[in-house]
């Protein structure tokens, strides 16, 4: 990341240069394809772009939910292809896809809120065949939510990557904490219905 971060301060002297503005949204856009990538750490370099670089907000912003929007719909493409496969843990895959098909839209809507699940989401839709005008409408909608908040949190705390991102890390530990305990409960419960069940 520091690598990248140098390569791009290198264009910072020619302000929203179009090649810096295509990384900022291909790298939205790869976070989708290969999840590992730090895609968001990529949006809080934008806002550091915009608050001390006086970058257009309006470009970096376009650029980066247009990357996000994009990724997110070749994920989804990608879930359509495996319709006709047998997959792996195929009964996991079915209970997803029924889930998918009853909360579909709620889970697209917060997908950018869940870091390391984005994409899995609309593979999913893909598998659960929505229709790809409200995966695309729904994922536009949370991606637009989630990167304002990352460059509104940039303008907040000013050109301080290294703070912007120790909360940008610890929010995403809070929410795995957060779902680890969801998931916890949810195997008590079936583990005590089970029980209860063979009494």
């Amino acid at each position: 990341m520091d690598a990248f971060s140098d390569w791009l301060i290198g264009f910072i002297s020619q302000q929203n240069n179009p090649i810096g503005l295509v990384v900022l949204g291909v790298s939205a856009l790869v976070e989708y394809v290969f999840p590992p990538f730090p895609g968001d750490t990529i949006t809080l370099f934008g806002a550091i772009l915009i608050t001390a670089y006086d970058w257009s907000f309006a470009s970096v912003y376009l650029c980066v939910l247009g990357g996000s929007v994009i990724g997110a719909m070749l994920a989804f493409y990608f879930g359509r292809s495996l319709q006709k496969r047998r997959l792996p843990k195929q009964e996991l895959v079915d209970k997803l896809v029924a889930r998918f098909e009853r909360h579909g839209a709620a889970f697209l809507i917060v997908n950018r809120f869940l870091p390391g699940f984005r994409a899995v989401f609309f593979v999913a839709a893909g598998l659960a065949k929505m229709p790809a005008k409200s995966v695309l409408i729904y994922g536009t909608v949370s991606a637009a939510l989630w990167n304002l908040g990352i460059i509104a949190l940039g303008t907040l705390v000013g050109a301080n990557f290294d703070r912007l991102k120790l909360w940008l890390t610890t929010y995403a530990i809070g929410v795995w904490i957060a779902i680890g305990i969801v998931a916890v409960v949810v195997a008590g419960r079936w583990w005590w219905k089970r029980r209860r069940g063979a009494a």
